[in-house]
């Protein structure tokens, strides 16, 4: 009888966001092996109708499980705001009830209240984040007290996904999207869409030392850890040799830049399609 092959963590972003999410993962977890799938050529997702991006999503987790990943991350705020729940409800169910999908909101949102209780709570995240209320729900389950405050950002992934986070351009966007929540005196901001992780550091400067920034890297991670420490039917399935594969549906030098620059060595990259 022939052995099974052990299975990857499959990690899903529509773009170069999710690389940022995928790092903090890989150092906390170098063990196990992974394929990081970006959609690329149809970012942003965030400006997409409902139905379009749980489709979208649906091929792209296809695409992970016949890979042999056993477990997803929707390294996407707008997939796992738009998608997760009906991939978990129907798709799952149907086609791979053995394995398993799992969002990046709820673990963000626990985090904002992990350490101290913020009062006014500000939210930057694409249009489709924005408009499913996903953190505002999460939140309040969580402390119905807390005020929040939403506010779309849809300019800021564009000028990500064309290497373009250190121009002037984009601090006069973020500027324009950050200055309406911080005249209202936010003392937390969550940066509701991976990609700008990447404007961390010019977010910091232009909120000030008094606003706490969450973004979801380090908490994925962690999250992640754990996860894996409660459900070891699913981690005594993991391959542990450490091996890192990165598919893009448009594959181009920026999103090569950025690979070399997150990960030193020991990435295989490979153009595909959905």
């Amino acid at each position: 009888m022939t052995k099974k092959e052990k299975g990857y963590i499959g990690i899903f972003d529509s773009g170069v966001g999710g690389l940022t999410i995928f790092k903090d993962i890989v150092k906390t977890l170098p063990k196990y092996s992974y394929i990081y799938l970006a959609d690329s050529a149809k970012a942003p997702y965030g400006d997409k109708p409902q139905k379009l991006i749980y489709s979208l999503t649906k091929k792209a987790v296809g695409f992970l499980f016949k890979k042999n990943c056993e477990l997803i991350i929707l390294a996407c705020n707008t997939a796992s705001s738009q998608a997760l729940r009906k991939i978990q409800r129907d798709f799952l169910p149907k086609n791979y009830p053995q394995k398993r999908v799992l969002g990046i909101i709820i673990p963000t949102a626990e985090e904002i209240i992990a350490k101290e209780k913020p009062r006014k709570v500000g939210v930057i995240a694409t249009n489709a984040t924005i408009k499913s209320k996903a953190f505002v729900k999460e939140i309040k389950k969580i402390n119905s007290q807390i005020i929040i405050l939403q506010k779309a950002c849809p300019s800021l992934v564009p000028i990500i996904e064309a290497g373009k986070e250190n121009s002037k351009k984009a601090t006069e966007a973020l500027k324009k999207c950050l200055n309406p929540l911080l005249e209202k005196n936010i003392n937390t901001l969550v940066l509701g869409c991976t990609h700008y992780i990447l404007l961390k550091e010019k977010i910091k400067k232009i909120a000030g030392p008094r606003v706490k920034i969450v973004s979801g890297e380090k908490i994925v991670a962690e999250k992640l850890k754990e996860y894996l420490r409660r459900h070891p039917e699913i981690e005594s399935k993991l391959d542990k040799s450490g091996k890192k594969v990165i598919y893009t549906t448009e594959e181009n030098n920026k999103f090569n830049k950025l690979i070399s620059k997150l990960f030193k060595r020991g990435v295989k990259i490979a153009k595909t399609n959905l």
